[in-house]
């Protein structure tokens, strides 16, 4: 018998970690089922009884708005089972299940149960999570005694103030829709790519000679490495970052436009914030984090990281769009993301080739997996984010301790 932490080491992984069924089975209990996953926006459920669709891992939940706030409950009557909602998003003042008639709240609540003469209690409520947000951004959990969302999030939170900073009204928006790509992958892969810079000068080195960005990201294949000013940093708690802010020498630029394109955006953005932090903000961009275990802010786009089984994963995509902002910005962003992650895009094609050929490699050759690129040149801030050159293995390491602190909270499966 072997337990979990035994496949995790200072820089390797052992293949089994992506590839064993019991090992999924545990991460969607212990991960899944009692930390803070990410599931949904303030701003997709704007009205009283407004729904939208989510899981928690395999389990099928709610984020609906209810008269006294937000709640996130199992999409599944307490009855026998069924689901209760079928449509991706809607309008449901109540939940009412189509096979026996039982109505719920919108907090889960059950309100009645059709020719019956038992008072409904609390054992024949909907499951409930706990629910938390930050920024507009709504995290659930079905822990009874989670840690904090703000301690969870930690440095990472950050990365969330670092998005909406660029509304002129302190607001992002998700108008929708949603693009989902099904990857027949682990969904570790896709997490840990999120912030692996290593990988984008030989996986999607057509996508940046096309779109003409070579100051952005260097050109590794010619080693000019050392022209790479982006950063990759470990947050804490599981959280990376691939910071893309210290390639930008002026305002706009990680949106391809030049700042006078703009001027009333401009204008607002140095109302809300003076001259100063305005230009700040408007030149370091938007983040480009994922926030452990589901969540991925990709610039301009939205990121979900929704596990199907051992071998499949969903990634959900849509716009993240600047409140207050000018619709021609705003639609710049949408094309923006239909470039980078739409149905006919250049990076989730590539990175799906990548992720399907490596789950296809793993699955059936047990092997270990080096980490090992640039432990020798880590620093680590007074507040302990650890930052390293863009091309180094330094997030991979991060998640790995995270995830084999987290496991080893749970007994162990024998492999």
């Amino acid at each position: 018998m072997k337990d979990i932490a035994s496949l995790i080491r200072d820089a390797s992984v052992h293949s089994s970690l992506y590839a064993d069924p019991a090992i999924f089975d545990l991460e969607m209990e212990s991960i899944f089922g009692k930390g803070w996953v990410y599931v949904g926006h303030a701003s997709e459920i704007p009205r009283r009884g407004d729904y939208v669709r989510r899981t928690m891992g395999l389990e099928p939940v709610l984020l609906i708005r209810g008269a006294d706030g937000i709640h996130v409950v199992a999409n599944r009557c307490a009855h026998r089972g069924n689901l209760l909602c079928q449509p991706e998003r809607g309008n449901r003042r109540t939940l009412a299940c189509q096979y026996h008639g039982w109505i719920f709240s919108p907090d889960g609540a059950l309100l009645d149960m059709p020719l019956s003469s038992i008072e409904p209690d609390e054992s024949l409520h909907l499951k409930r999570a706990r629910v938390d947000s930050y920024n507009g951004f709504v995290f659930a959990t079905f822990n009874p005694s989670p840690i904090p969302l703000l301690e969870h999030l930690g440095h990472a939170a950050r990365a969330l103030d670092r998005q909406v900073d660029l509304s002129p009204e302190g607001e992002v928006e998700l108008r929708g829709p949603w693009v989902r790509h099904l990857f027949r992958a682990n969904w570790k892969m896709l997490s840990e790519n999120e912030a692996d810079g290593y990988h984008v000068g030989f996986v999607h080195d057509s996508f940046t000679k096309s779109v003409g960005t070579p100051g952005k990201y260097g050109n590794i294949l010619s080693g000019e490495e050392d022209r790479i000013t982006a950063v990759v940093r470990y947050l804490g708690n599981g959280h990376t970052e691939l910071d893309y802010g210290p390639t930008y020498d002026r305002p706009m630029t990680w949106l391809g436009v030049d700042e006078t394109r703009y001027p009333d955006y401009t204008r607002d953005m140095v109302r809300r914030h003076g001259e100063s932090a305005a230009r700040e903000i408007m030149r370091a961009g938007p983040p480009h984090t994922f926030i452990f275990p589901n969540l991925f802010l990709a610039e301009t786009c939205l990121v979900m990281i929704q596990p199907v089984g051992v071998g499949e994963t969903v990634n959900w995509h849509t716009p993240l769009y600047l409140k207050g902002a000018p619709e021609e910005l705003n639609r710049r962003i949408m094309r923006q993301g239909e470039v980078a992650l739409g149905p006919s895009s250049f990076l989730t094609a590539d990175d799906a080739i990548i992720a399907e050929r490596q789950w296809r490699a793993l699955k059936g050759s047990p092997a270990w997996l080096d980490l090992s690129r640039g432990q020798s040149r880590e620093t680590t801030t007074d507040g302990g984010v650890v930052v390293s050159h863009y091309t180094d293995e330094t997030p991979n390491r991060g998640f790995w301790r995270c995830y084999r602190d987290i496991m080893a909270e749970t007994a162990q499966p024998t492999l």
